[in-house]
């Protein structure tokens, strides 16, 4: 039996308690009782700045029967990040990382009538003569909330995963964990769980296929797990019985592979040879995926407030939009499993990374043995998570601000983790990795002074790890975080800049107000701002994202930068703005990922009168059919439509793209009388 507890929260040195949410952010809960307001609104999140160097404690009481012949424990999911736990003023529980699960017995520890528990929670691990992320870099807490370009600086902790006391009678599940070996016509499904349990199996219909008492279980002609656009998500649901206790839970079939990319072997004319590239093509259940989606991250600042209403809307929009992957980008660190289970349920894939990104991590013992001790709880909670394909290392650390190899033994010591707990499951070390590609992130590259339609059309890599576009949040939006007294004028150094619109040491940021001068002439007002922005964020994901597609297969993967945010920005090259709220671009994005579109290759964005307008036509199809269809070309200026051709595809078979017409075009005059 399990019993929520009601807890309150101090900051040392002040007597006052103040109400606290398990699961929740102890700095949220500080905020809350002292009226800070919505840390999204305006200047709010600076106040956090002040609580960085505290310590905290939660109080909880309950009652315990200390003549009860049952075993009681404390159970904790994750509590951030180093903490002691006291019962009734004694020391009972010491640790450091907040993603190792507390199941800590204090049955002996209990006196009759009225027990209290607290937790003490120790400032934040920070690294003395650095700032910003660097300070992240010899501990496992995500380093996102010591501040990056598209989230504040917010240093967070507390229970921020389930918390509760729990009582064991003598028929208690202690293990029961399910794993399977995935034959050509068969899949032989292992469980792990107490002596004197009975386990029923049920199938995708919950037609019951097994009941009994044996613990390996042989599943003929399984249903596999598919990703969105290949097939059903099929799950199956087991309960594991023994008295009165139960634990249900669910399993997908499913096999999957890093391969190497077609036309990716390319051995050197001399010794000594070797492979380009490491594989980047995704194959599941033997099938070669081309891999379309996003790069998920966190989605609440305080990211113990997150809940299946957090992320239930953030997975079906990724359905919807056609997309069958999230990247869980490193410097977000992990979401909690109800994420992960809607993901099985969607038929999105998964590549997760550990909470590593863009830091150096020393060879370091402490840190080394946080790490294996995190990694190990990550990989044993997810690996049962059909929709988890790919395991990495974290997020861009062979680069130069970073300077991590693969002879950093951080990196060895979660490949051998992986390999242990989940050998089937393919490993990398970091992305990107040689061939595959990040960036860039703006409509037009100033240093090169090209658009991204250039810059993508003359790009080959195997995969398209991050890219982007920012585009600005809707002008209401806007209204609803930035101060009446700002709102019409963009500035430095203001609520502008802190929601990542602006920035005094770099004016473009993410709304790039000179790019939007460039093509539009000067714009002053807020609601044309918006609007070019938008048009181009959306144009420049329609672009790169099939563009991508057409370089198949050689190219196996296209996933931009970002999905997701977990405050009120300004701007950013989020498809969704906080909480779930679809941009224009998200629109574009699900246009341009259907399962067969018509694509036109263009070269730029502004053409003019007498020019010649040249494109490629191409049929992208990424469905599992043979396909043909009719497309047809049309010029539209102003009211005037003007029909070019027509176009009858050939089949294009399975999952095969098709190369067609080039249009060439010279533009008419605009100021002719017709054309």
């Amino acid at each position: 039996m399990q019993k929520r507890l009601k807890w309150t929260g101090r900051r040392d040195g002040e007597g006052v308690w103040f109400n606290a949410n398990v699961p929740g952010n102890i700095q949220n809960d500080y905020a809350i009782h002292y009226g800070w307001g919505d840390i999204n609104y305006g200047y709010n999140c600076l106040r956090y700045k002040e609580l960085e160097d505290s310590t905290w404690y939660y109080h909880a009481e309950f009652e315990a029967d200390t003549n009860s012949l049952n075993k009681v424990f404390f159970i904790s999911g994750g509590i951030d990040y180093i903490y002691d736990i006291y019962l009734n003023e004694k020391k009972i529980y010491s640790h450091e990382g907040m993603f190792t699960k507390v199941e800590e017995e204090i049955t002996d520890k209990l006196i009759s009538g009225t027990n209290v528990i607290e937790i003490k929670i120790h400032p934040h691990p920070k690294r003395e003569g650095v700032s910003g992320r660097d300070q992240a870099d010899n501990c496992c807490k995500p380093p996102v909330c010591y501040g990056w370009d598209w989230h504040p600086r917010v240093l967070i902790s507390g229970i921020w995963n389930d918390a509760y006391i729990e009582t064991r009678d003598e028929d208690h599940i202690n293990v029961c964990d399910v794993s399977y070996i995935l034959n050509d016509s068969s899949a032989e499904v292992e469980f792990k769980v107490d002596d004197g349990c009975t386990i029923e199996l049920y199938s995708p219909s919950d037609e019951l296929i097994y009941s009994g008492t044996e613990k390996t279980v042989t599943v003929n002609e399984p249903l596999l797990w598919w990703c969105n656009g290949q097939g059903n998500a099929d799950l199956y649901t087991y309960k594991v019985k023994k008295g009165n206790n139960e634990k249900c839970g669910r399993i997908g079939f499913r096999r999957s592979q890093l391969v190497m990319n077609k036309g990716a072997w390319r051995e050197p004319d001399g010794f000594p040879k070797t492979r380009s590239v490491p594989p980047a093509q995704l194959c599941l259940n033997g099938r070669n995926i081309f891999a379309k989606g996003s790069n998920f991250v966190n989605p609440e600042i305080f990211t113990g407030t997150a809940d299946r209403d957090t992320y239930l809307p953030l997975v079906r929009y990724a359905k919807e939009a056609n997309m069958n992957i999230f990247r869980v980008w490193g410097g977000a660190g992990v979401g909690k499993e109800v994420f992960y289970d809607l993901c099985d349920e969607y038929g999105i894939m998964v590549w997760q990374e550990f909470p590593l990104a863009c830091n150096n991590y020393k060879d370091d013992p402490h840190y080394l043995e946080i790490l294996e001790q995190e990694a190990r709880e990550i990989v044993r909670t997810l690996r049962r998570h059909p929709s988890v394909v790919l395991w990495c290392g974290g997020n861009e650390l062979f680069n130069s601000w970073s300077g991590m190899t693969d002879q950093s033994l951080a990196l060895r010591l979660l490949n051998r983790i992986c390999y242990e707990e989940d050998m089937h499951t393919p490993f990398i070390a970091t992305s990107p990795l040689m061939g595959m590609g990040h960036g860039s992130y703006t409509f037009h590259i100033v240093e090169n002074d090209i658009e991204i339609y250039k810059e993508f059309n003359n790009a080959r890599f195997t995969a398209y790890a991050e890219f982007g576009v920012p585009g600005a949040a809707d002008e209401d939006y806007l209204r609803t975080f930035i101060p009446e007294d700002e709102i019409t004028t963009p500035t430095p150094s203001t609520a502008w800049e802190i929601h990542h619109g602006l920035n005094a040491w770099y004016p473009e940021s993410h709304l790039w107000l000179n790019m939007i001068n460039k093509y539009f002439g000067k714009v002053d007002d807020l609601s044309d701002i918006c609007r070019y922005s938008q048009w181009m964020q959306c144009e420049g994901f329609k672009a790169i994202f099939e563009e991508a597609r057409r370089q198949k297969p050689y190219c196996s993967m296209a996933l931009n930068w970002c999905y997701n945010e977990p405050w009120k920005t300004v701007a950013n090259n989020s498809l969704l703005s906080y909480p779930s709220i679809p941009k224009k671009a998200y629109y574009a994005v699900k246009n341009s990922l259907q399962p067969v579109v018509p694509s036109a290759r263009i070269n730029k964005f502004v053409y003019k009168s007498g020019e010649l307008f040249t494109s490629e036509l191409w049929l992208l199809n990424d469905s599992n059919e043979s396909v043909s269809d009719k497309i047809s070309a049309f010029l539209e200026i102003g009211d005037e439509c003007i029909h070019i051709l027509d176009w009858k595809t050939p089949e294009s078979g399975e999952s095969t793209n098709i190369k067609g017409h080039v249009l060439q075009l010279t533009l008419p005059d605009l100021n002719a009388e017709s054309f």
